[in-house]
C-alpha cells in the first residue's frame, strides 16, 4: 500500500465561439458559455470563480444544517471580491455572507456549518484561499 495521497483526474473541455466567448464542457457533460466580452450575457471566468465559491460553500452549508436537524425554509449566499488594479487581476479579498431563513434554526448549528465549510470541506475555498483572504459570516432570520 502506497503513502501516497490518491489523486484524481478531472477534465474540462472549452471550444471557442467566436469573439472572446468559449463554450466550457465538464467532465459530467454539463455546458455553460464563458465570456470576457461585456456584450455577451454569459459570466466570467472570474465571475464563475465567484459562483463556484458559493455553490461550494452552499452545498456544505445545507448539507450539515440537515443533518443537524435545522427546518432551513430558504438560503441565500452572497460573494463579494476585491480584484487587483495590476495584471494578473486576481483576487484579493473575499467575503461571503450566508443567509439563513427557518424555523428555530440554531445559531451555533451555523456557525459550526459554516466553520466546517470553510476550514475542511470546501475545496473552492481552500484553493481560493491560498491567493485571497477569504472572510465568511452568516445572518439567521427565524420564521416563529
Amino acid at each position: 500500500m502506497s503513502d501516497q495521497p490518491s489523486i484524481e483526474i478531472k477534465t474540462a473541455r472549452l471550444r471557442y465561439a467566436g469573439g472572446e466567448a468559449f463554450v466550457a464542457e465538464s467532465e459530467s457533460g454539463h455546458a455553460i458559455v464563458t465570456s470576457f466580452a461585456h456584450e455577451l450575457s454569459a459570466p466570467s471566468p472570474m465571475e464563475l470563480l465567484l459562483i463556484a465559491l458559493g455553490g461550494c460553500t452552499g452545498a456544505d452549508v445545507v448539507g450539515i444544517l440537515e443533518k443537524k436537524r435545522q427546518r432551513v425554509t430558504g438560503y441565500e449566499i452572497e460573494v463579494r471580491a476585491e480584484r487587483r488594479a495590476e495584471h494578473p487581476r486576481i483576487y484579493i479579498q473575499i467575503e461571503v455572507v450566508h443567509r439563513v431563513r427557518g424555523h428555530s434554526i440554531d445559531p451555533n448549528a451555523v456557525a459550526h456549518a459554516v466553520e466546517l465549510s470553510e476550514t475542511k470541506y470546501c475545496s473552492v475555498s481552500a484553493m481560493l484561499g491560498a491567493s485571497a483572504h477569504i472572510a465568511m459570516s452568516y445572518e439567521i432570520t427565524n420564521e416563529d
